[in-house]
């Protein structure tokens, strides 16, 4: 299918958008309505390492897993969960472990339906294992073992999703060079591009197989640039600079929305409030629960407008409490029970108000992931999406730059504000058109290690 590019907001503003409600809700298999005026939680189990070695030790590792989960909602009085798999290595390079996987789940949550009245439903995320610099992305035996997984667990799974490596050869030169161009080149052309070749398809195999069709995360990307601006590795890499890689990476995003895809989105996509403000889906995000798996700066307020409350990833291993998917479901329940409850009360204004407030200032990555903020950022790519995703995922850097620069209560060190204006004034020198920037860049990044023009059809 043809994509049908977005064009037009689907909120008025900011202030429209609330968590717990989408435009467009969906629906899972056992009928859990996902933006429909109430919030779920959202756990992602992952295998110790070793259960990996054969297929009969990691179904019993996820039987386990995110069978404990399914327990401890039942326990202690949670009425829906929803279980991802983010697949590791093997899940995706023997497709039939997938599926096999994702069949066992699903049975499971029909038991615990039958059984104990809980509703789950299942994500199965196939793993991208295409290194753009290693191989050909569009022919690559592991490009057809991508494919075939995703047939495998659309069989069984209520939503796929995955995290897309398009452009990732050049966003790794790019950024710790702090060359915006070069970000929006492999974030906001390539990864774009590519994104339209992988999705189409991803929506053709589940409208074949009943199965949701969610969405994508810029998490090789934008994330790896926020977690080098600070928490996790080095600061070699400004804040700024991931803030303004986030906002590309929302219109590069978008693509699966484009293609078909109807959410809920990926977790670890912090572009998220971006995307639910230009296209009405419903959205999982993932904050202060996810300090398991990593750092952010934006752990309640990126709360403020989600559908799904997710913790990114957890290790399965034992607490004290319980096991670690048990622990960390029941606390993604709690998180949801609040903002349900804020909904029930008529206080979800309020409850918003200060999740955005607690965290708007904390960190210009923060700041253009208000919902305000995001609606403009939103509103900057839809303006210029029929021009081209050059032009729009570029709007969208400048938009957020003039955000954070126009906004007199967020205080940037001399460092950090030499950055965005550096940036802001390469942004505006690069070319107008996609073409002529798209020639610029090929000629620029040519002997970047592993960058083959092919696989992007260009």
């Amino acid at each position: 299918m043809a994509r049908k590019a977005i064009t037009k907001m689907a909120y008025a503003s900011g202030a429209e958008m609330m968590f717990g409600t989408a435009k467009y809700p969906v629906t899972t298999k056992r009928g859990i309505e996902i933006g429909g005026g109430f919030v779920h939680p959202e756990v992602v189990p992952h295998p110790r390492p070793g259960s990996e070695k054969t297929m009969k030790t990691l179904l019993r590792e996820y039987e386990k897993a995110n069978g404990d989960a399914l327990e401890r909602m039942t326990i202690v009085g949670h009425p829906t969960l929803l279980v991802e798999n983010e697949h590791v290595f093997q899940m995706t390079h023997n497709p039939k472990w997938g599926g096999e996987i994702a069949a066992q789940t699903a049975k499971q949550m029909d038991e615990y339906l039958e059984k104990y009245g809980l509703k789950a439903a299942y994500r199965s995320t196939p793993a991208d294992l295409r290194k753009p610099d290693m191989h050909h992305m569009r022919t690559s035996d592991y490009t057809m073992e991508i494919l075939e997984t995703f047939k495998e667990v659309s069989k069984y799974a209520d939503i796929v999703s995955i995290e897309s490596m398009g452009g990732k050869e050049i966003f790794d030169h790019a950024i710790i060079r702090n060359d915006i161009g070069g970000i929006l080149f492999g974030i906001g052309v390539l990864g774009a591009i590519d994104m339209e070749w992988m999705w189409d398809q991803i929506v053709e195999i589940c409208k074949k197989n009943n199965c949701i069709a969610g969405g994508d995360t810029n998490c090789s990307e934008a994330n790896t640039a926020m977690f080098m601006a600070g928490g996790m590795t080095s600061k070699d890499v400004p804040h700024v600079i991931a803030a303004l890689s986030r906002a590309i990476s929302a219109s590069r995003t978008m693509v699966a929305y484009e293609c078909g895809a109807t959410g809920p989105t990926k977790d670890c996509a912090y572009e998220d409030p971006i995307i639910k403000a230009m296209t009405g889906v419903p959205i999982a995000t993932e904050g202060k629960a996810s300090a398991c798996a990593h750092s952010d700066l934006a752990s309640n307020i990126i709360m403020a407008v989600c559908d799904l409350w997710s913790n990114e990833a957890v290790e399965y291993h034992d607490m004290f409490g319980a096991t670690t998917t048990s622990v960390f479901a029941e606390i993604l329940g709690y998180d949801c029970a609040i903002l349900n409850t804020s909904l029930e009360l008529g206080y979800q204004e309020q409850m918003k108000e200060i999740l955005v407030n607690s965290d708007m200032y904390r960190d210009s990555h923060s700041l253009i992931l208000a919902p305000d903020n995001a609606w403009e950022i939103g509103n900057a790519i839809v303006s210029n999406r029929s021009k081209g995703y050059y032009e729009s995922a570029r709007a969208a850097a400048i938009k957020a730059g003039q955000i954070i620069l126009g906004d007199a209560k967020m205080k940037l060190t001399a460092l950090e504000k030499n950055a965005l204006e550096t940036a802001m004034k390469d942004l505006e020198g690069l070319p107008d058109t996609q073409a002529n920037f798209i020639d610029m860049c090929l000629d620029k990044y040519k002997d970047v290690q592993g960058f083959n023009p092919d696989s992007y059809g260009l």
